[in-house]
């Protein structure tokens, strides 16, 4: 069989096509696709061998075919690769930030006066159920002194809720009663005092105050007929004084707490549903307990015993001997 010299560069044909695949996958950020296929290769027969610097291939027809088979294989691999690769595109889509949830405390408002010091003595001078030592507290005058003294540098404002207005005067008016009841200690009763409810004794700010200035111009005024339970007039009779300071934040549930412990109190208080003999608070001020209806739709808000509307009325004698323990 004659021998057909043919030359090819069968080599450089695999070298060739394996650089440029190379050059194509490195170009896939811009290119996706390959733009070139290989779809043929001519094959020169010549009766002399190629001179060629690289290298000189002798190979029969047989040969030839079987590298033809192949190098498509080869550009198809190529190519497929080339077109699975990612587009070279950034992605600009925003990360969720998780932002850590801190649980919110609660803030607490500072009050626009302090009862503190109000608030240790009556603690340390004041029983639960009302009784007052005096003793006690002319051993700790100075310490009231110093309390009036705070009261007097620093008036309510217009800018004062009613809560603070309220703590304040009910806590003023009992402690200046105290001072008055030292002012004439050892005494059996405040009406034993000449005067004892308009003697201007403390100067509050610029003024003079008596004790009632306090209660019915400024006090109810503020149109809570409760303050006629937190306020005291060292008599037995009187709404026990409370043995802790009003404060903003809590006088409302304080003076919820003395209007029912006053009014269910027996000593101070008959109460049945068809029968009441009641305090003579309830007569002397008895325009403020009817500002929002009746008298006995206010004593049932706070009565244990439901009262009817027909319930028979007297009041009880006042008892005005000094509330002393």
């Amino acid at each position: 069989m004659k021998q057909t010299n043919v030359c090819i560069t069968a080599s450089l044909v695999v070298i060739l096509l394996s650089c440029s695949a190379s050059k194509q996958v490195a170009k896939t950020t811009t290119q996706p696709k390959v733009n070139k296929e290989i779809t043929e290769i001519k094959i020169t027969e010549t009766k002399k061998p190629i001179e060629n610097p690289v290298q000189n291939v002798e190979i029969s027809k047989a040969a030839v075919d079987s590298i033809k088979k192949e190098i498509p294989k080869t550009i198809i691999k190529v190519k497929e690769v080339e077109t699975k690769l990612p587009q070279d595109t950034e992605d600009t889509t925003p990360v969720p930030v998780k932002k850590s949830k801190v649980p919110e405390q609660p803030i607490k408002a500072i009050p626009v006066f302090s009862h503190t010091t109000w608030n240790d003595l009556i603690r340390k001078n004041v029983a639960a159920n009302g009784d007052v030592n005096y003793k006690g507290f002319k051993g700790n005058w100075s310490v009231l002194r110093r309390y009036i003294s705070q009261l007097a540098q620093q008036l309510p404002e217009d800018s004062w809720s009613t809560e603070e207005k309220l703590a304040y005067w009910m806590n003023a008016y009992n402690a200046l009663t105290v001072d008055l009841i030292l002012r004439n200690y050892p005494t059996k009763s405040i009406k034993d005092i000449k005067d004892p409810w308009d003697q201007r004794l403390w100067k509050l700010g610029k003024k003079w105050y008596n004790l009632n200035e306090i209660e019915h111009q400024i006090l109810r005024k503020l149109n809570d007929p409760r303050i006629h339970f937190g306020i005291n007039c060292a008599s037995f009779s009187c709404p026990p004084l409370l043995n802790e300071a009003f404060t903003a934040e809590k006088v409302n549930a304080q003076l919820d707490f003395l209007a029912k412990r006053f009014i269910n109190d027996g000593q101070r208080n008959n109460i049945t549903a068809n029968t009441i003999k009641i305090s003579k608070i309830f007569s002397w001020f008895s325009k403020d307990f009817k500002k929002d209806g009746d008298l006995i739709s206010f004593l049932n808000k706070y009565a244990e015993v439901q009262i009817s509307n027909k319930a028979k009325k007297s009041y009880v004698d006042y008892n005005w001997a000094l509330n002393e323990q």
